[in-house]
């Protein structure tokens, strides 16, 4: 999928003694998104913007060692005649220690005549390295500008780790003119490296430079045009995460210390052996505690209660990717840990004051965000009209963030309706649902309409789902509302008996099948087309 960028110049930084000023240059092609202001967090931005860089380079993908060279030089080496080589030694080393000092002498005066060549090839590397990057970044961060905070949005290498990194305007102070919106910056490795010289004592000036929009057809030289092929997975596991945000999940807090004592567990130990999981075992009114297998070493949270409403254990694997929370620790007030269920993703919010945090983890890390997981099939799924579907986005792009209750409310619809509107627009990366806040907003991933049949939402189980429907094979034995407003839907999908649990916002929240899909995978695939088609057919009984 190819995505076509156009810059005002390179993203630029200008450090000093007293202060540094950076400078992002935006996407021209875009809707005019700047900002401008001056850092008054900067300890807690610069801790926080570098956990999102861990997350951009973590890759823990098995990586087999090449033995290719060692091997050759294997197959040499019994090639050699060793007591040759042993009886030749000393008349060889007498030719070669002269050969040496004249091969000295010659090294000596070439380099002195060189030395201006290296200098100036050295020179234009650098130059290089900073004004032309284009073989060295691969993914332009998405940054989005609300009137209440900038939030900035990466994924991993291996695509099983999702971070977004949201500013409350408090972060900074003396805050210029700003345009709210989405767009991609132009965002270079060594800026990092110009993020770690923040410092308190050092005024540092934070802007997404609003020049890069004043286009003149004489400045044409002044743009950079860049054309990045994005693979189609980059894009599903963004869809899919923003799915699975507003999915049901077991909510509770751990204190920093917590998260410090979980990962110096896995620093001191290694695993040699299965099962590698995390299990978060959870009690009513009693600390939470943590137990790391293959070991059998529990952490218990003492100041962390867990204040659920039913006993229960999630297994979580993954789990050396809670390693890019640790620099977050020192600056942390707390974090708050959302678990989907057993193998399914994982999300950790570390509330940094006017800054949170979001870390998103898949299943597990080979089972990455776009190939695996399909949530978007467990969010609700209820039948809206294009002209609804409309008016909910209008009214959510008025305010750039809002509640489903509040949207309904002010437009006089069905909260059922409005939500199954703003899954629909999350599912095709115009939405996102924000864990910290409980709110959409609006985040348009592509200022041009996603291709949504190469993302194939709808995929394959969905479409065999839609025909058995079309064929009759579905029997709703039962659908049982309880006083929590959950329904309980039964039923007999050809020769399998699926069952699923709705809650009141038309979410899945749970289901089992007695087919072979099921039984291998669960829930950690998405639901089979048997528990689809069944609540296809309950949707059509309810109208």
């Amino acid at each position: 999928m190819e995505f076509n960028y156009r810059y005002a110049g390179s993203t630029a930084v200008d450090s000093g003694a007293r202060s540094t000023d950076m400078s992002f240059a935006p996407d021209t092609h875009r809707e005019p998104t700047y900002f401008t202001g001056e850092l008054h967090k900067q300890l807690e931005f610069r801790e926080a913007i570098s956990a999102l860089h861990d997350v951009v380079v973590s890759d823990l993908r098995f990586k087999p060692k090449d033995k290719t060279a060692y091997k050759e030089w294997l197959a040499t080496q019994e090639q050699v005649d060793w007591q040759q080589v042993a009886q030749n030694r000393s008349q060889v080393q007498a030719e070669i220690t002269s050969t040496q000092r004249e091969l000295n002498d010659l090294q000596t005066r070439f380099r002195n005549r060189m030395s201006s060549f290296y200098k100036a090839r050295q020179k234009y590397f650098d130059y290089l390295y900073k004004k032309d990057r284009d073989a060295w970044f691969v993914l332009d961060p998405v940054i989005t500008v609300h009137p209440d905070q900038v939030f900035f949005e990466c994924f991993s290498q291996d695509e099983s780790s999702y971070g977004r990194l949201g500013c409350n305007y408090e972060v900074f102070k003396n805050i210029g003119e700003f345009a709210c919106g989405t767009t991609n910056i132009d965002y270079s490795d060594a800026l990092y490296n110009e993020f770690q010289k923040i410092r308190r004592y050092k005024t540092t000036t934070f802007q997404i430079d609003p020049g890069g929009f004043d286009v003149e057809t004489t400045g044409e030289d002044g743009y950079r045009e860049c054309k990045i092929d994005l693979p189609d997975s980059w894009v599903r596991g963004f869809l899919q995460v923003s799915s699975a945000m507003t999915l049901p999940a077991v909510r509770f807090d751990l204190e920093p210390m917590d998260i410090h004592n979980l990962c110096f567990v896995l620093r001191r130990n290694r695993e040699r052996h299965g099962p590698r999981s995390m299990r978060y075992k959870l009690n009513p009114g009693h600390p939470v505690r943590v137990v790391f297998e293959p070991w059998n070493i529990e952490v218990v949270c003492p100041r962390s209660i867990y204040k659920g409403d039913s006993q229960q254990e999630i297994r979580v694997w993954g789990r050396r990717r809670i390693h890019i929370l640790e620099r977050l620790i020192p600056v942390a007030k707390k974090f708050t840990v959302h678990l989907l269920g057993r193998g399914l993703p994982s999300f950790y919010v570390a509330d940094l004051g006017d800054m949170n945090f979001t870390l998103g983890l898949s299943g597990w890390t080979a089972n990455d965000w776009s190939k695996a997981g399909n949530f978007d099939l467990m969010a609700p799924r209820a039948k809206v009209d294009t002209l609804t579907k409309r008016r909910v986005f209008d009214a959510l792009k008025q305010n750039w963030r809002e509640t489903p209750q509040s949207l309904a409310s002010r437009l006089n619809l069905d909260r059922k309706l409005v939500l199954g509107a703003l899954g629909a627009y999350t599912q095709a990366g115009r939405a996102i649902y924000d864990l910290d806040q409980e709110v959409y907003r609006v985040r348009e991933l592509s200022r041009d309409p996603l291709p949504m049949d190469k993302l194939r939402f709808a995929n394959e189980r969905e479409q065999q789902a839609n025909q058995i429907c079309d064929r009759g094979q579905v029997n709703v034995t039962s659908a049982d509302t309880r006083m929590n407003g959950t329904v309980t839907v039964r039923g007999r999908v050809l020769r399998f008996t699926p069952e699923l649990v709705i809650d009141r916002d038309e979410r899945m929240i749970d289901a089992r099948c007695s087919c072979n899909f099921f039984f291998q995978n669960k829930l950690h695939k998405g639901p089979c087309e048997h528990i689809l088609a069944l609540r296809i057919a309950h949707r059509k009984s309810q109208k």
